[in-house]
């Protein structure tokens, strides 16, 4: 048998984005209650369920304490109203896509359109989205329902209409309505708004259907999203819709079986499907299962014990105290594929190995130490899980959905949901490097080890903070990873515990962003200033008082200091000028010229270089006072006074007539 499994099968951007709003809280040590179910997935909100989230049917049914959630369907402008009339706190997890569909339906009404729309007039989303309608709005579920319509209300034909569809619309049943319309209404502006994913699922589906002898849809029957991947498929081939993986049929060999989900199914529930498929459908076995197998019919699954008596690059040769030359390959050495030979064993090492083949003409057997290894592992893992012990191994390989982690010869497979400290962090900083784990599952027949890095690091995080806080003081310097930043500030991690540098912190010079100053992932020397123990907070400093431009300006620009300055800004009243960085100085409009001005621009503009006197300076208020006018009234006295100082220029008498002229 043949599986297949679609490419876009799984969570949608949408309502991943919803579920990981909920799952944040509860990280964040808070209670979520959600608008309705999160998601059309009995598992999924089982899960939740578990973990203490409660579903409420309106804002007003929040238990006191619980931050509301509203999932991906998104609600009508009245249930908003009652959140914020109520003030209960909420996170809201709209799906984009649908956002853009509120603000078209409030836009029809605003310009007196009909918004007409396509969909499920029962569904969560259309029941939303009709709620933002500020106008007259008629919802059709397939082009029949609009055909009704047309017949019934003659003046559709000329009225104008905006054309929407519901997200998850099915992409051809879109097409009929709008070759209906087309060819009926004149004034009709149209408005793709069937998701991308959607649209992109359903073509793959369809696609799969045609090729494939069976379909298996996985997802919630409350779904409408899977109901019409079910519908599409159906079409095509014979299909099966389950919420389980219990729920498969036993399919007949040597069919082509075709996988897809809808946006509501978890990654974890399409891979325990295809799990179940292999053991119950076709009672294939995996790689390791049929070698075993195969040797057990030779007779070679017997144990030896041998003693490593050379090594190459690519086997290690071994002494087993037989006629025949015991050798173990490179791929049987360990689980770990970047390790050399010389990394594993050294001359002289004693261990037991299993016989995985014998060549009786070349007078060979070969050995495998991972497979005993991986047989003695099984027991200390299990052991693991039943003690909460926390394991040392290192990370191999990032897969779909998490990380392998190699403890001595076991292959722990870390989820992704359980392989950082917060969702959405990339998986491959990990690769290549030590991890602590705890062992979360086990299931010696499926071969499969489940562990979790992130209880780990959260036990760690929590222990770091209760030692931070019973140290910390004002006044302490760290040395921190710039974590976040954001419009007011930097959040900067201190090991364990978050800080803040608010933006005025970060610099003497003016900032618009602190991005202008630090990017995350910057390492950086912080400061205490100050604690709010009871909230958990921290302020950070990180100017240095040295490098003040006010203790420069007092050392080096006292009063009367004649200097450069470049005009950064003009007002009614005058003139600023940038003296040194991070310090700007007014010159007044009395102060510009040494005559009377009308307005400071008459003289100046921004981006001008101009010589300037420092007349005052306020270190209180942080003012300093400009002036170009007793400069030139300086020059000018200096001018005068030269003149008046240097002697009369002599004249000269002749009593000699001119050339030509009678004399007296």
């Amino acid at each position: 048998m043949q599986v297949e499994v679609a490419k876009t099968a799984g969570f949608c951007f949408g309502v991943d984005r919803a579920v990981g709003a909920v799952y944040k809280l509860l990280e964040e040590g808070k209670r979520a209650a959600t608008l309705g179910p999160i998601a059309h997935n009995p598992q999924v909100t089982g899960e939740l369920r578990a973990r203490g989230v409660v579903e409420v049917a309106s804002p007003a049914d929040t238990p006191p304490g619980f931050v509301l959630v509203i999932r991906s369907h998104g609600v009508g402008r009245e249930v908003e109203e009652e959140a914020r009339r109520l003030g209960v706190p909420c996170v809201d997890a709209t799906c984009p896509s649908v956002k853009k569909l509120h603000a078209l339906a409030e836009r029809a009404g605003e310009e007196g359109r009909l918004f007409l729309l396509f969909g499920d007039r029962d569904h969560p989303e259309v029941r939303g989205i009709t709620g933002h309608c500020t106008g007259e709005y008629l919802v059709c579920r397939d082009r029949e329902e609009l055909g009704e319509a047309l017949g019934s209300r003659p003046d559709l034909a000329i009225m104008p209409i905006v054309v929407a569809a519901q997200t998850t619309f099915h992409a051809g049943e879109w097409q009929n309505c709008l070759e209906t319309l087309k060819k009926v209404c004149t004034n009709a502006s149209v408005f793709a708004t069937i998701c991308n994913a959607t649209a992109k699922r359903q073509k793959e589906a369809m696609d799969l259907a045609q090729k494939c002898h069976r379909m298996v849809v996985v997802g919630g029957r409350d779904s409408s999203n899977t109901a019409k991947l079910r519908d599409i498929c159906a079409e095509y081939c014979e299909t099966y819709l389950i919420e389980r993986a219990d729920e498969l049929p036993a399919f007949p060999a040597g069919l082509r079986i075709g996988i897809t989900a809808g946006a509501s199914t978890p990654a974890s529930i399409i891979k325990e499907v295809l799990v179940t498929m292999a053991e119950i459908n076709t009672n294939e076995q995996n790689f390791e299962e049929m070698l075993e197998e195969s040797l057990k019919s030779l007779n070679t699954d017997e144990k030896v014990h041998g003693v490593v008596v050379g090594i190459s690059p690519t086997e290690v040769y071994v002494d087993v105290g037989r006629k025949q030359a015991g050798f173990i390959p490179a791929s049987e050495l360990s689980n770990d594929p970047s390790v050399k030979p010389e990394d594993v064993v050294k001359l002289g090492d004693e261990m037991d190995l299993l016989i995985m083949k014998t060549n009786d003409q070349e007078g060979t057997i070969m050995l495998s130490k991972r497979r005993v290894d991986a047989m003695k592992g099984w027991d200390e893992i299990q052991e693991a899980q039943e003690s909460g012990e926390i394991l040392e191994g290192k990370v191999i390989e990032v897969v779909k959905g998490g990380v392998i982690v190699l403890k001595d010869a076991m292959r722990v497979f870390v989820p992704a949901s359980q392989a950082t400290a917060s969702r959405g962090e990339d998986l491959n900083a990990l690769l290549n490097t030590q991890v602590r784990f705890r062992i979360i599952e086990v299931n010696r027949q499926r071969r499969r080890a489940v562990g979790s890095i992130r209880s780990v690091l959260r036990e760690e995080r929590k222990a770091a903070q209760e030692k931070f806080w019973e140290t910390v003081e004002e006044g302490q310097a760290f040395t921190g990873s710039v974590k976040s930043l954001t419009n007011f500030g930097a959040f900067v991690d201190l090991g364990g515990v978050d800080g803040m540098i608010h933006i005025s912190e970060l610099s003497w010079n003016r900032v618009k962003h602190p991005s202008e100053v630090v990017n995350v992932g910057d390492t950086v020397d912080v400061y205490v200033k100050g604690l709010d123990r009871e909230n958990g907070k921290i302020s950070l400093g990180y100017k240095r008082p040295e490098d003040n431009p006010w203790v420069k300006l007092e050392r080096e620009y006292p009063v009367g200091t004649v200097c450069q300055a470049k005009v950064v800004g003009m007002t009614a009243f005058g003139a600023f000028a940038n003296v040194i960085p991070g310090i700007d100085g007014l010159i007044h409009i009395s102060q510009i010229a040494d005559h009377r001005i009308e307005k400071p621009q008459d003289v100046l503009h921004v981006g001008d270089e101009v010589r300037v006197k420092i007349t005052e300076i306020d270190f209180e208020k942080h003012r300093v006072s400009l002036s170009i006018r007793a400069l030139l009234e300086e020059e000018q006295a200096a001018a005068d006074e030269a003149a008046a100082g240097a002697p009369a220029e002599e004249v000269v008498y002749s009593t000699e007539a001119p050339a030509g002229e009678p004399q007296e």
